[in-house]
């Protein structure tokens, strides 16, 4: 089959162990290995692909960002289409209709760019709004926070046009006139007969259609087969909507779209609880705003538990659960004024504290604190892990309150903990809870509780789901919220559509049991030894992979630094959560006990080829430790992996070069003149060869003199001011070796403001090339050693260290202390980097004022592990004139961009954001970019521009003050001057 596909499809077809591993999982509990992967290059692959998967009777299933909850985009053995990879067009935009036609991978927030110059939006718009397809959506008739004013995926679809197993296509639309249902029974052929049998199973079924469904404004568990009563118009697309792609494959939706409100306030009400936030939404609900979300207070303490305090939290009032109410207008006083009587209504009401928030970018930081609840509530604020299961449940919107009381005293029986939250104006919650999934008991708690949460659900007068549809999660609770007849009902209505329960089977009808396939249950059960501690997971690599769960934000190609090699690949195995999930898989197979297979596709653990070939493309770029919503560590993962792929075996010749290249720079300083010589001559290109090195790479150029043998001629020249305070300057590899003005230019600078500048009595390094290789061994020797040098130094322990390269500063300040313990906790506690040393010990110490234009280029170590308030607090000491580029990683990573077959992609990186920014940047900005890859980058890469260290532009502007000062700088003479 798999050659089949590979003959005739025009997209690719990945029936490899890797591809079958990343795809077996979604944003749920479940993992199933696929048969296979297809991703399709047009809708012809799509009817190719399916009529051979029907001539072997392979199931299929349809997949956009597969960030679904339940499990709808994963099945056993199953071909998987890959929609979001190719087929992701907005078609057509009909400004006047109000619609789009799009493909069914287009992403949410590309459909928003392409109809916002017309003043539209697509309604629904849930978190992962940055990733999540229109396909999916459909498929899981999908809500998000606005749902409220502009209502779900199915309320918002005018057509779709179809496949079906049997290979027929058709296209069906919203309501029908009763001529219109005769004409289309009298179609001939599979289509004629598909709409008779529909017509016959509503004509025969309305009395238990009627009396079965629930009227919820938040109801997408099960079919909605009430969409096909005669009085909602026989609604054949509405029906479709949320049928999770057992009914037939999507091939294009025209959907409707609603007038983006101009303007937008939002009001922020705070209760003492849950409860009291819940019983306030009914009386709030007449004065129409587009939101009424809740959130409590333990997701906030999941937040800080996970990362700085975002400033933006500063606005919610007082209180112990919030509903964030949104209001729009056409004018930004008529969007004020309806929020000043929602909050009016607030106080009057329930004497709650509010606050009204009108500056958009406050209500962008506010409103993302809750689209990344999904990842935050993952890890509870004690730091125990919390799973979906019971994610979306929804009731009436009047019985929330007591739903959510009742909910608690149900998690307390069972000894769980969890943090709801949610769309409060449709009673609708998520809930992630930490079931001991990887104990003996949990999966018989994980049964109990679900079973029991469906009945009150359900007594409630509720549903199952609110937003993510059922999947393999909740379709075998199906029977507890509807009679046995539309149990029924639901099998016949799947068989019209497929007999031959080809599509997405047992995700509905006849469904897997909910605690079956669990990804967690065959977790390693032995421990494995380790290098690295991987502290904030109990020294479990296998806990710290389990941290991804699916939330997708790193499959996000437009913003942020995470994941770069998917940003330049589009490969699933190459974002940082395909890479979890390849990890996850080779610990699945080293944890099963001895002489027992774990049945997984990859079994040769640390030495398996399909996790290095993922691996080798990963940056270390540690975007993912900041960005990711649960802070997943690919770059440590990867050296533990290195390490232990590599242990007593012959590595790659990169690793030789660059890995050791603080020893062959060492080297190379003592004959710099013959070192450049050599790069230069015909054997440079040998020279890459040998080291692995990209023969388009050009070799740096070494300086005539290092900065320590600069800095000991200056210091005999320039001896320290009586007073002045110790600092000690890290000369790292790079700068000393290779772009000693950075230090030079460090030392021009702190000696202006009145600092007596020392060096480490011997030579230092912070071992991150032999890190960043997984070469662990030689990083703990190098880091102890340069321990002891500084050690010898005798200065006072609380002097303070500064770093002048980000990744090395960041590995003193992370790295160390993870490879050496509490030995290395004071050198990294005493680290800043340049800008932070300013801001803090010199805060009000004058600087130059260089009122220029400038964009930087920010390391992504030091977004991940620094942070750059300092930067931006130091630079408008300056009255720099700065725009900090959205341009992730700068694609070379230290050793990565150089390494022979990263090229392309390095380059790639590089052309997504940063080298277009730097073209059209006028030729007077300056470049600043504190990190040695990123102006090694920009300099080989960005036709002739040059960027600087922050260090270098303040010393320039120092050097010009006081050119300025002199006497006769102006052209004047000097006495004259004077």
């Amino acid at each position: 089959m798999a050659r089949e596909l590979a003959a005739d499809l025009r997209g690719e077809v990945r029936f490899g162990a890797a591809e079958r591993t990343v795809y077996s999982h979604d944003a749920s509990n479940y993992r199933h290995l696929p048969l296979g992967v297809v991703k399709p290059a047009d809708l012809d692959d799509v009817r190719t692909a399916l009529a051979l998967c029907r001539q072997y009777r392979v199931p299929v299933v349809a997949r956009g960002a597969g960030t679904s909850i339940g499990g709808q985009a994963i099945g056993p053995g199953a071909v998987v289409l890959d929609f979001r990879r190719h087929l992701g067009a907005v078609l057509d935009v009909d400004p006047q209709a109000r619609t789009a036609r799009v493909e069914p991978g287009v992403v949410l927030d590309d459909l928003q760019r392409a109809v916002r110059p017309y003043g539209l939006r697509f309604g629904p718009d849930p978190s992962t709004h940055s990733r999540c397809t229109l396909g999916g959506m459909i498929g899981n008739d999908s809500c998000g926070p606005r749902s409220l004013a502009w209502g779900r995926t199915s309320d918002n679809v005018e057509r779709l046009e179809l496949l079906l197993a049997d290979g027929t296509e058709l296209t069906v639309r919203g309501r029908l006139a009763p001529e219109e249902r005769t004409a289309l029974r009298a179609l001939p052929g599979r289509e004629g007969e598909l709409h008779r049998q529909l017509q016959e199973f509503t004509d025969h079924h309305l009395a238990t259609i009627r009396q079965g469904m629930p009227d919820l404004p938040r109801r997408t568990s099960g079919y909605p087969l009430d969409a096909l009563l005669p009085e909602r118009g026989h609604d054949l697309a509405r029906a479709l909507t949320g049928t999770e792609g057992t009914c037939a494959l999507l091939l294009g939706a025209t959907v409707r779209l609603v007038e983006e409100p101009p303007a937008r306030a939002l009001v922020i009400a705070g209760y003492p609880d849950e409860g009291a936030a819940a019983d306030a939404v009914p009386a709030l609900l007449p004065l129409r705003p587009l939101t009424a979300e809740g959130m409590a207070a333990d997701l906030i303490a999941a937040l800080l538990a996970a990362g700085p305090r975002p400033p933006a939290l500063d606005r919610l009032p007082a209180g112990e659960c919030w509903l964030f109410l949104e209001t729009a207008g056409a004018t930004p006083v008529e969007a004020y004024s309806a929020a000043r009587r929602l909050a009016d209504t607030v106080r009057r009401e329930h004497s709650a504290a509010v606050a009204l928030v009108t500056d958009p970018g406050e209500q962008r930081q506010l409103w993302a604190v809750r689209e990344a609840g999904a990842g935050i509530v993952t890890r509870l604020p004690g730091g125990g892990e919390a799973w979906p299961g019971w994610e979306d449940s929804a009731v009436p919107p009047e019985r929330l309150g007591d739903y959510l009381r009742d909910l608690r005293a149900l998690l307390r029986r069972h000894s769980l903990r969890g943090v709801p939250y949610g769309h409060f104006g449709e009673g609708c919650v998520h809930l992630r809870i930490d079931f001991p999934l990887d104990q003996p008991q949990g999966v018989l708690v994980f049964r109990e509780f679900l079973e029991q949460a469906a009945d009150l659900a359900v007594s409630y007068g509720g549903s199952l789901s609110g937003e993510h549809g059922d999947g393999q999660a909740r379709a075998e609770l199906l029977p507890r919220m509807y009679p046995p007849e539309v149990i029924d009902l639901f099998g016949e209505f799947k068989r019209i559509w497929d007999p031959e329960n080809l599509l997405n089977p047992g995700a509905l009808v006849d469904p897997r049991p909910l605690d079956a396939d669990l990804r967690f249950v065959a977790a390693p059960r032995r421990p494995l030894p380790l290098a690295l501690p991987y502290e904030r997971d109990g020294g479990s690599l296998a806990s710290a992979v389990h941290r991804c769960v699916g939330v997708a934000k790193c499959v996000d190609p437009t913003t942020g630094v995470m994941c770069p090699s998917y940003m330049a690949t589009s490969e699933e195995r190459h974002s940082t959560r395909g890479r979890a999930r390849l990890l996850a898989e080779m610990l699945r197979g080293m944890g099963a006990p001895p002489g027992r297979r774990a049945g997984g596709a990859i079994t040769d653990g640390w030495r398996s080829e399909e996790v290095r070939e993922a691996l080798d493309l990963c940056l270390s770029c540690k975007g993912c430790a900041s960005d990711c919503p649960v802070h997943v560590d690919m770059a440590t993962y990867k050296t533990e992996f290195l390490h232990q792929h590599y242990r007593h075996r012959l590595r790659p010749l990169a690793h030789y070069s660059m890995g050791w290249l603080p020893l062959w720079l060492r080297a190379a300083a003592l004959a710099p003149g013959a070192a450049n010589t050599l790069a230069r001559s015909p054997a440079a290109g040998l020279l890459k060869r040998l080291g692995g090195i990209d023969r388009r790479r050009v070799l740096p150029v070494l300086p005539p003199e290092t900065f320590t043998r600069w800095y000991r001629r200056h210091r005999t020249a320039h001896p320290a001011a009586a007073g002045a305070r110790t600092v000690l300057l890290w000369p790292d590899t790079f700068s000393d070796h290779l772009q000693p003005n950075v230090l030079r230019s460090a030392v021009e600078v702190l000696e202006h403001l009145g600092f007596d500048v020392r060096l480490p009595a011997g030579p230092v390094c912070c071992g991150l090339t032999w890190y960043s290789t997984g070469q662990l061994g030689t990083a703990r020797r190098v880091l102890r050693r340069s321990l002891q040098v500084l050690a010898a130094d005798g200065l006072p322990a609380d002097t303070p260290v500064i770093g002048m390269d980000p990744s090395c500063t960041a590995s003193l300040r992370e790295d160390l202390p993870r490879l050496l313990g509490p030995d290395g906790r004071p050198l990294a506690d005493r680290t800043r980097t340049f800008a932070e040393f300013l801001d803090e010990f010199a805060p009000d110490a004058p600087l130059p004022r260089v009122p220029r234009d400038a964009v930087t280029q920010t390391h992504c170590h030091q977004h991940a592990v620094l942070g750059t308030a300092a930067d931006r607090r130091v630079e408008a000491r300056l009255g720099l004139h700065n725009r900090v580029l959205d341009s992730g990683c700068c694609g070379l990573a230290g050793n990565f961009g150089f390494e022979r077959g990263h090229f392309e992609v390095s380059e790639a990186i590089a052309e997504r954001v940063l080298l277009p920014e730097l073209r059209a940047a006028d030729p007077g900005t300056v470049v600043l970019a504190d990190g040695f890859s990123c102006r090694t980058q920009i300099a080989q890469l960005a036709e002739g521009r040059q960027a600087l260290h922050l260090a270098e532009l303040i010393a320039r502007a120092l050097r010009e003050d006081a050119r300025d000062r002199r006497p006769g700088a102006d052209g004047v003479p000097g006495d004259a001057a004077r």
